[in-house]
């Protein structure tokens, strides 16, 4: 089958005005659009706006949420304050700095979430890698601090709006490969950013190629976080160097690496059209694995019909269900946030509706600071409603699979609005009796042995 060879083409605040569907949208849509794009970024492609969205249904389309910025994205103070200046006709460098300051109360910062598991070596830090669990190491490259088009729930929001001191990127491949050198407990290698891949493929290759050297055979897996699977599947298929990207990670493979594509789907639309279903297959006969993850957003794929289609559509391409992530607490989370008991209703409904294969994910998960709390259920406990938690990812190792209990708060939508069950000031993993702990900048304790393996 002939695929669309068009080259990428991206729309963002400067020359969305260009796009034919931008310009038949109600004029009071388009002044949303550039008084949030002034503060959040806001970037989508031809493909987004041609094949995933339906212009019947704007603003309700789920992808056109999923992109374009909307007005309740910023509090009602904030927006009225950068409406006021555009109409005005302000300087763009007076905008800016109002657009910075509405950025640095939007808390906490992304940059921060990532840069307190920073490895330090020699008194420096490793800035490029993050180091939270024993066996894993995230590694953003430079060039990689992009996407095809940007989410607009994204907890890495300040990585695309010009602030370089909330940038969390690596400039060098090296410090990589002599940290996992040093690190032999490491197994999984997890390249992501922004969207790694984004970058051309022989930029890949250098930071790819390192972890190929007997040296790392320790190294088991290399992961590709990445949304070009559902925003831009040309990449694996029509790009001029799609069939080089194939053949790296094949390399990759040959030499006993298992490589896996942490693809972000949200939205059963995603995998709907012939190219993106192609970039399936390409990628799966190249020997590599596909796992679905992405957060519950309000707005967009807020029912349990909507996860149940994706699963049993990702299952019947051979792709595996991982994750269904709640929203982080930061950026425009209040706009798209589903309290945690509505999340867990969700998830169980959707997951009732698949088959075994499909019921490998989980879900709802929390990826925050002292690990990945999984949102497990409900229980009844001296007749008080609780929420039963556990962590499939922990700072402290001995924390992964221990239950925990937390009071039922039908507000509660991240792990600092929950309470532990009274008689308790705290939970287990915020003061661990059985293992050493130091306290981290945020208050959370550190397995010594997990900073420093």
């Amino acid at each position: 089958m002939p695929y669309d060879t068009r080259r990428y083409q991206a729309y963002t605040r400067q020359n969305i005005t260009t796009l034919p569907e931008y310009q038949r949208l109600p004029d009071e849509l388009k002044f949303d659009i550039q008084v949030v794009s002034a503060v959040l970024p806001f970037r989508v492609n031809a493909y987004v706006v041609e094949e995933l969205i339906d212009w019947t249904r704007v603003p309700d389309d789920p992808i056109y949420q999923l992109t374009f910025s909307q007005k309740g994205m910023l509090e009602p103070d904030d927006y009225a304050a950068i409406a006021a200046l555009i109409r005005a006709d302000a300087p763009a460098a007076e905008i800016n700095a109002a657009a910075d300051a509405i950025r640095r109360r939007l808390n906490p910062h992304p940059a921060g979430q990532l840069q307190h598991n920073v490895p330090v070596v020699d008194g420096e830090p490793l800035v490029g890698l993050q180091h939270k669990y024993v066996e894993t190491v995230l590694f953003f490259p430079s060039p990689g601090q992009t996407c095809h088009a940007y989410c607009s729930y994204c907890f890495r929001w300040a990585q695309f709006v010009g602030m370089d001191d909330l940038r969390f990127a690596a400039r060098e491949a090296d410090q990589l490969a002599a940290y996992l050198r040093a690190h032999r407990r490491v197994t999984d290698v997890l390249l992501t950013g922004g969207d790694p891949a984004i970058m051309h493929t022989s930029v890949l290759a250098r930071y790819i190629e390192p972890l190929l050297d007997p040296a790392l055979e320790h190294v088991q897996t290399i992961r590709i976080g990445t949304k070009a699977v559902a925003y831009w599947p040309q990449r694996f298929v029509t790009d001029p160097d799609a069939d080089d990207l194939l053949r790296l990670l094949e390399r990759a493979i040959a030499r006993g690496k298992h490589v896996a594509i942490m693809g972000h789907y949200s939205h059963p639309v995603e995998l709907s059209t012939p190219i993106a279903r192609e970039a399936v297959r390409r990628l799966r006969a190249a020997g590599v694995e596909i796992r679905m993850q992405a957060p519950l957003v309000r707005r967009v794929n807020d029912d349990s019909a909507t996860w149940a289609e994706l699963w049993r559509t990702g299952v019947r391409l051979g792709l595996i269900p991982y994750y269904m992530f709640v929203t982080r607490d930061t950026g425009a989370k209040r706009y798209f946030d589903i309290p945690l008991g509505r999340s867990l209703d969700i998830f169980q409904g959707a997951f009732r509706q698949l088959s075994g294969l499909g019921r490998a994910v989980r879900g709802p998960v929390m990826s925050c600071t002292p690990g990945k709390i999984h949102v497990q259920g409900t229980a009844e406990i001296a007749g008080q409603k609780v929420f039963v938690l556990s962590f499939l990812q922990g700072r402290n190792p001995a924390w992964v699979g221990r239950p925990f209990f937390a009071r039922y708060d039908p507000a509660a939508s991240w792990i600092t609005d929950l309470r532990p069950l009274p008689g308790r000031s705290r939970f287990f993993f915020e003061l661990d009796d059985h293992h050493p702990a130091y306290p981290d900048r945020h208050g959370w304790p550190v397995h010594p042995e997990a900073a420093s393996a």
